[in-house]
This record gives C-alpha cells, structure tokens and sequence, in this order.
C-alpha cells in the first residue's frame, strides 16, 4: 500500500570526476553526490545496468539533469491532474477537473529512445478496484500496447514516488532501461529504501536509476494529499 512519503536520511557517495577526466556539463546533478547503500553511483566506471555508456550530457541539447526534470514535471503533472473519466464516472459534475476518487495522486510517464512520450499512468486502484493498478503499472501496460511488443528496453520510466515492489519487478520484467523518480517511499520502496529490487544483482535485468528528482516538489503533494 502506497503510504505518506518522509524524508529519510541520504548519504553521500561518489560523484567527483575521474582523474584527468573532463568535468561534465551537468555535475551538479544530484543523483552524483547522494546515492542510497548498493546503489552504483549514475557515471561511475564499473557501473552495473544498460546505459552504462550513456553520457551526462548531449552535445547540442537538455543536459542529463534538465531533461530528468522536464520529464518529472510532466509525470507530477499526471499526479496532480489524474486520469480522464467519463462523464458518468466523473462525479455530479462533468466540468469537474482533476481526480474524482481518492486515488494516491503518483504519475508515471513512459519516454522512448527519441525522448518521445508513450504513455502515461496515473494511481487507479480506487477508479478501478484493481489491486494492480498503480501509475507504473499502468503506464508500462500502454507503453508495450503502443508499440506493440512487451520489452521496453530502449525506453524510460518517470515516476513521481519510488516503485513499490510489484511495480520494481514489473519494470525489471518489463526490461526498461532507465528509471527516474521523485519522492522516496521510505516504507515500501523497492529502489533503495527498504529494498533494491532494481538493483539486485541475482536478477537477469538492473535498469538504471535516477533517485530524488524534484523529490520535494512530489513529497509535498503526497503530503497535501494524507492530511
């Protein structure tokens, strides 16, 4: 059961550049200087999951950290927004924006290699009475219907709060290559909190990941939301 976010302790880890290296253009980007304990440092030498080789930077484009929280801001954006219902199910009011139920207000959205979005998933456990029916979910089943095949390998999840176990093994299975999230989920996230699904090494898949983006900016809507 996704619960109310609390910020927990961040600990610093690797993030200087090797020796004789250059500086990449976006060093500051946080995800380089607080890592939780197992998780490999994003642009360390050694680093286990696909992507390894991917660059912090593009020659002529956002910058690794910039287009992460680009991509964050639209998946807060779901959060916020929430799914479009149908007239009959949106409540006494059609005109009515936002959520009608009391779904935990998390956005996923699912990007291709292009940078292009798939999809989108919003929580709907609530809508839908589907005890699966988280916002990873959610958007992975739309992505792989898309385009029509289930390995997302070449793609990226963004998702406004740390997976939960059933959605880390859902992304694991699914083969996506990168992950970007928000808000740590200190009681049940699956991507270094209380366990590292993501990152474990008995699995035949580690995504990579990219903690904590835009983290207080989604706490404080999952906070507004408990209260």
């Amino acid at each position: 059961m996704r619960s109310e976010p609390t910020g927990g302790p961040e600990l610093s880890g690797g993030g200087s550049p090797l020796a004789g290296a250059a500086e990449p253009a976006d060093a500051t980007d946080p995800a380089l200087g607080r890592v939780r304990p197992g998780q490999p440092t994003p642009g360390a030498t050694g680093r286990v999951g696909p992507g390894a080789d991917e660059g912090l930077a593009e020659p002529d484009g956002l910058g690794r950290r910039q287009r992460h929280e680009l991509w964050m801001r639209r998946a807060l954006d779901v959060a916020v927004t929430g799914p479009e219902l149908p007239a009959e199910r949106a409540g006494a009011d059609p005109l009515a924006t936002g959520p009608a139920v009391d779904d935990v207000p998390v956005g996923a959205v699912v990007y291709g290699r292009d940078g292009a979005e798939l999809a989108v998933g919003r929580n709907e456990r609530e809508l839908t009475g589907d005890p699966t029916a988280h916002a990873e979910v959610l958007a992975l089943r739309r992505a792989a219907e898309r385009l029509g095949r289930w390995r997302l390998d070449d793609c990226t999840l963004v998702v406004t709060l740390e997976p939960c176990t059933m959605c880390a093994g859902a992304i694991v299975l699914a083969r996506i290559s990168t992950v970007v999230f928000g808000a740590w989920e200190p009681k049940t996230g699956a991507a270094g909190s209380l366990w590292d699904v993501l990152r474990d090494r008995r699995l035949n898949h580690r995504p990579e990941v990219y903690p904590g983006v835009l983290a207080a900016e989604n706490a404080t809507v999952l906070r507004a939301f408990f209260r």
